[in-house]
């Protein structure tokens, strides 16, 4: 009963452990991965002496195999084939030449720095030729950089992971069978990659059949049965081939994701829980049993062997595999930079150790120690410092310029052209054959299709453009485009006009959550304003807000939106150019466009000399004037405000 009971407590502990540091990286912005390693140590036997992983015995092997399958599987989950394809040269590439050029670098540099046998360096450099999709996903989350980027490191992290494995494998058959042939070794590799891949192929394949045909399961039931399928595949494959079974799990989830089945979202949140359980409690483990005596026991030749693979070759690697890929030199570099070891590398390297030890075979501590230290330095050296190296490239998606614009509408033609002259790119897209050559006049580039095509929103460049924008008459197909867009390429800033009727506001709301914010301000009436464009009863405007009066200028400026009579449209913000949101904060220096109504009849501007100012704001934004929000609240006259742009 005690026995039973200090496991319970173990487990335990090992659970809130692993959670906390989850919480606490989600608060500080850092990969999780971090607050793991260091509670893990401080609870082993080197720290405060609470966890003891070696008294789980064989079942630290089996938590390590289940866990790791599901992270594969949800990992395979997550990729979209149709993203793949942008990027599939050079992921084909990483996976395998990047993979032999890590291997063959990574076992030199073991063997010559850290002074390991030949076989026991080129098992290291098997060991961490993977990069890990539990660490590179929440690194990429919390970092944004652009999509093109992401996909590739996404598609690595998950894709390299078995074969690294399997890899490993045939590397430790090697030198526990020393007398097997090259062919054997090469057939080996083969063989278990194309059982793993049949199997999952066809098992991915029967779930979403099942998933799709089985209506009388609940939600609940289904995710609990796409589980059960998951580890039975693994062990199927594990039982014809061994170390097949994470090829399986890997291709179980591409597939199941390209079975387009109903309940996906649903699957994706429910695997990415149990994913992130068990990250936690596997990093609690593991760095729990291990000694940190071995590491420093390695010396400096192990440190200069990790540096070696971090500074030489993963850039010759990702040089050579990215050669012909239309990225320029700021994503390869960064590529380059982020290649940070996770789950699989320290549980397999775990694991190793306990089987070379068992069969007499000197160098499996040092082998996980080493392994131990290659995750620590990637994710403290490339994880930490992640985020300011795209920044300094400027590869973050916040840095992406220009837009999709969907409504070709007087509105949307007057931003597109805002948006084309100060410099950004604009896409405009509309099925309204009228308003399409409208756009088109206003040298617009136009397709005439609808917003909800794939195709067409990736042929426009919604992937790598900075802003969506949906301005159609019809508040409800706004929300459905918004969300979509955020669904398929989500790109950093997605902004819509909602429509004014209580039920679709509550579902405007929900849909803030999901990225989508509401354009310029709430409940904008966009008929009544596109109206007033074509009829030329608006001024378009330019201000600065200053330092001197910024809170009497803030007032007034809020006080005309709530009036009606004005819509900031863009605002200009430490050089970046964005488009307001309803609600927004403004701060001193913010540059603001806007359009404010003017009811003056049409025939008394032209006797007053005016002009019609749409069609001016359309034809002429070069010479729209900064006109100052009054901070003088004796100036609050629209005519004392604003002057038509002449």
């Amino acid at each position: 009963m005690d026995g039973s009971f200090t496991l319970t407590l173990q487990i335990v502990i090992t659970t809130l452990a692993g959670i906390s540091a989850q919480v606490l990286a989600e608060l500080i912005k850092v990969p999780s991965i971090v607050f793991l390693l260091l509670f893990g140590i401080l609870l082993g036997s080197d720290g405060l002496n609470i966890l003891h992983p070696h008294e789980l015995g064989v079942g630290l092997e089996v938590l390590v195999s289940l866990a790791v399958a599901i992270i594969l599987f949800e990992g395979g989950l997550n990729l979209e084939l149709r993203d793949l394809g942008r990027v599939s040269g050079s992921l084909r590439n990483l996976v395998t030449i990047g993979t032999l050029l890590t291997l063959l670098g990574g076992g030199m540099a073991a063997h010559w720095l850290s002074e390991f046998p030949w076989s026991i360096a080129f098992l290291y450099a098997a060991l961490v030729v993977v990069t890990g999709p539990t660490v590179i996903s929440p690194l990429l989350k919390q970092v944004e950089v652009d999509r093109q980027v992401a996909t590739l490191l996404e598609g690595e992290g998950v894709l390299i992971d078995p074969v690294g494995a399997i890899l490993a494998v045939v590397v430790l058959d090697t030198i526990l069978n020393s007398d097997a042939f090259p062919l054997e070794i090469v057939s080996g590799l083969g063989l278990r990659l194309g059982i793993g891949a049949a199997i999952g192929a066809l098992g991915g394949w029967l779930l979403g059949l099942t998933l799709k045909k089985a209506s009388f399961l609940s939600e609940e039931l289904k995710g609990l049965v796409v589980l059960a399928g998951v580890w039975g595949l693994f062990g199927l494959a594990q039982t014809i081939r061994s170390e097949s079974g994470l090829m399986a799990t890997v291709v179980s989830g591409i597939v199941l994701r390209a079975s387009s089945i109903p309940e996906e979202r649903m699957l994706r949140r429910f695997k990415g829980q149990l994913t992130v359980l068990g990250v936690s409690v596997l990093f609690i483990l593991l760095a729990a049993d291990l000694s940190i005596a071995s590491i420093f026991a390695l010396g400096w030749g192990s440190v200069l062997t990790v540096l070696v693979l971090m500074l030489v070759i993963r850039p010759i690697s990702v040089l050579l595999c990215t050669w012909n890929s239309t990225m320029n030199w700021r994503q390869k570099l960064f590529i380059a930079w982020v290649a940070p070891k996770g789950i699989v590398s320290a549980s397999v390297a775990s694991l190793f150790a306990f089987l070379l030890t068992q069969q007499g075979i000197n160098g499996g501590e040092a082998i996980k120690a080493l392994v131990f230290l290659t995750i620590m330095m990637t994710v403290f050296i490339q994880g930490l410092s992640a985020r300011w190296v795209a920044q300094w490239l400027k590869i973050t998606s916040s840095e992406a310029t220009g837009a999709v614009i969907v409504g070709c509408n007087e509105l949307g033609r007057l931003m597109g052209r805002l948006f084309q002259e100060e410099g950004e790119s604009v896409v405009a897209i509309d099925t309204d054959p009228e308003a399409c050559q409208k756009a088109r006049e206003d040298n617009l580039r136009v397709f005439e299709s609808s917003g909800l095509d794939h195709d067409v929103l990736e042929e426009a460049g919604l992937e790598s453009i900075g802003t969506f924008l949906a301005l159609t008459s019809n508040g409800e197909v706004n929300l459905v485009l918004s969300q979509r867009a955020v669904e398929e390429f989500n790109p950093p800033r997605v902004l819509a006009i909602f429509p004014q009727n209580p039920k679709t506001n509550l579902t405007a709301s929900k849909t803030n959550k999901a990225k989508v914010n509401p354009a310029f301000i709430t409940q904008l009436p966009i008929k009544q304003w596109n109206q007033y464009l074509k009829d030329g009863q608006v001024k378009l405007g330019r201000t600065l807000l200053k330092v001197e009066g910024l809170s009497f200028q803030i007032a007034h400026l809020q006080a005309l939106i709530r009036s009606g009579e004005l819509v900031p449209l863009l605002v200009r913000r430490k050089d970046r150019l964005t488009v307001v949101k309803a609600g927004e904060e403004w701060q001193a220096e913010d540059e603001i466009s806007y359009l404010l109504h003017d009811p003056r009849p049409q025939l008394l501007k032209r006797l007053s000399g005016g002009t019609q100012a749409s069609r001016l704001a359309l034809e002429k934004l070069p010479e729209v004037e900064e006109i100052p929000i009054a901070s003088n609240v004796a100036e609050s006259t629209v005519e004392q405000m604003t002057q038509s742009i002449q």
